[in-house]
């Protein structure tokens, strides 16, 4: 069942590592295993290539990738929509962390945070935008 048909008590919640393996795929498009371990040791520790291979097998069972054998190098691709994904995540983590609430999020992101004048009227913007549609 694709995610779109799914609720969101049916949603799959990547791991930590598995959202590290999507994220190069959301940047890149599908991909092979080799340009994705490529990509995942530029970015962190180094990771060795069987690990991620079969993280990604894993994956591809669990319905977080899909995989092409057309050719000789099988490309993956995911399954999971960047922002869906992204959304639920948020909307999960401002709940257990914020009881719920946008704002104490922002404050807290725009108090921890050096906040250049660029970002800050940028916020400002999209507030004014949002409070005109309503």
């Amino acid at each position: 069942m694709s995610q779109s048909k799914r609720s969101t008590d049916q949603f799959i919640e990547p791991t930590k590592s598995e959202l590290e393996i999507l994220q190069v795929l959301w940047l890149n498009g599908p991909s092979t295993v080799r340009l994705v371990n490529d990509k995942l040791n530029d970015q962190k520790r180094e990771v060795n290539y069987t690990s991620t291979l079969k993280l990604m097998q894993i994956m591809v069972e669990k319905g977080i990738l899909k995989r092409d054998e057309s050719s000789m190098k099988h490309i993956y691709e995911p399954i999971l929509e960047e922002q869906k994904t992204k959304g639920f995540l948020l909307d999960r983590f401002v709940d257990s962390m914020y009881h719920g609430s946008a704002s104490s999020l922002m404050m807290q992101l725009l108090g921890n945070k050096k906040t250049s004048k660029e970002e800050l009227d940028a916020v400002k913007e999209m507030l004014n935008k949002l409070d005109k549609n309503k």
